[in-house]
């Protein structure tokens, strides 16, 4: 996680996972871009998975009933399909990403989900809000503007359109733990077919 994109203070993130072919092309991309000295991102946060972050909230969020509402929002909710078909950065981050198109469906699913959870306004990280929120995959992260430069032409030479199923929604918390970060799901839903 890159804590100033983060701001430091997010503990939970709303997740959205891709098919498993989707999954594997990007962690083949990471390993790739590790392989040759450009970004660690693959290897900076223990049980990373290629994402989507619909929303992320601080430490102040009631956990256990945050998931009992969460559990109940996603039961009926449905796969989508999305197009993973830009590169990008952020400014002044060193964050490459992938961007999806932002498709009708994505939108009211990510639109949905805040609606859905406004009683935890108080706590969620506003870029994730809707007027906020650029919907993106991280490739990497962290990079000094020569490696920022290395990543984007490596990527838009390898890295080809992807149609991808989201497949699950997933909480993750994010635990800043000495000189590790480790990510992993404490509850993951998975959509309908």
């Amino acid at each position: 996680m890159n804590e100033r994109y983060w701001g430091g203070r997010s503990v939970y993130g709303v997740v959205a996972h891709f098919d498993q072919n989707t999954e594997r092309y990007i962690k083949q991309v990471w390993k790739e871009l590790s392989d040759k000295g450009i970004s660690k991102y693959a290897e900076e946060v223990q049980d990373r998975r290629p994402h989507i972050t619909l929303a992320g909230y601080n430490s102040d969020v009631e956990m256990e009933q945050f998931i009992g509402d969460f559990d109940s929002f996603y039961e009926n909710k449905k796969q989508l399909t999305i197009t993973l078909s830009s590169l990008g950065t952020f400014l002044n981050t060193g964050i490459v990403f992938l961007a999806p198109v932002p498709s009708k469906e994505l939108l009211e699913l990510h639109d949905s989900h805040h609606n859905g959870f406004d009683k935890y306004l108080a706590q969620a990280e506003m870029q994730y809000l809707p007027t906020n929120w650029v919907p993106h995959c991280t490739i990497a992260n962290r990079l000094n503007e020569d490696k920022l430069k290395e990543a984007m032409v490596y990527c838009t030479k390898r890295i080809e359109r992807l149609t991808a199923a989201i497949v699950e929604i997933a909480v993750i918390k994010v635990i800043y733990d000495d000189n590790t970060v480790k990510s992993p799901s404490i509850y993951t839903k998975a959509l309908r077919m």
